[in-house]
């Protein structure tokens, strides 16, 4: 009787893997953050300039891989979730509009569109300014940085420089086909 059992959930099991077809994944998209210390920490280079930090406000190079087909635009974001904002965060980066056939920002793009990829658009972050601003966390404090890289269906997401970091969340909504963080630190010493 239980080999019987046995026989049939087998027969079973082996016709429902005939009958479903191979699929193919590909590989998920991926984002790497260079310039930061062996620890995965930002360094002077890249903090603010501002807000009692006294970095020197170099926007990291950044660089993602297997974007997913049918991707027409590239977002990258960064943005501080530990924030003392209410829950609110912090948004330091925005640059959407970015063609699908790049793969990084390079370090010090941000504000030169020399460097920046061609077509390549920055918009509001929460210090009020369209460009890079590094992380600057109040004194004695460590805080994440999250780096998005998305990936749209859209060819432009349809923002000024003047947009707001919600702005942008919002015409991206709906046309986001993949995404990858990475997520880096600071720790800001105490005098």
């Amino acid at each position: 009787m239980r080999l019987g059992i046995f026989l049939r959930s087998s027969i079973c099991a082996t016709v429902l893997c005939a009958a479903v077809p191979a699929v193919a994944f590909a590989d998920p998209l991926t984002v790497a953050v260079d310039d930061l210390d062996h620890d995965g920490q930002f360094t002077n280079a890249q903090v603010y300039n501002g807000f009692g930090c006294r970095g020197d406000n170099v926007s990291p190079r950044i660089s993602w891989a297997h974007v997913p087909a049918g991707t027409r635009s590239i977002v990258v974001t960064m943005y501080d979730p530990d924030a003392p904002t209410g829950g609110l965060g912090w948004t330091h980066w925005v640059v959407v509009d970015i063609p699908p056939s790049e793969t990084s920002i390079r370090k010090g793009a941000s504000g030169d569109v020399r460097l920046m990829p061609v077509g390549a658009l920055e918009t509001l972050t929460d210090f009020g300014e369209s460009r890079y601003g590094g992380p600057c966390p109040p004194q004695g404090e460590s805080h994440r940085y999250i780096v998005t890289v998305s990936a749209l269906s859209i060819p432009r997401v349809g923002v000024k420089p003047t947009s707001s970091p919600a702005v942008v969340a919002y015409q991206m909504h709906g046309n986001i086909l993949g995404q990858a963080r990475y997520i880096a630190t600071y720790h800001r010493a105490s005098n």
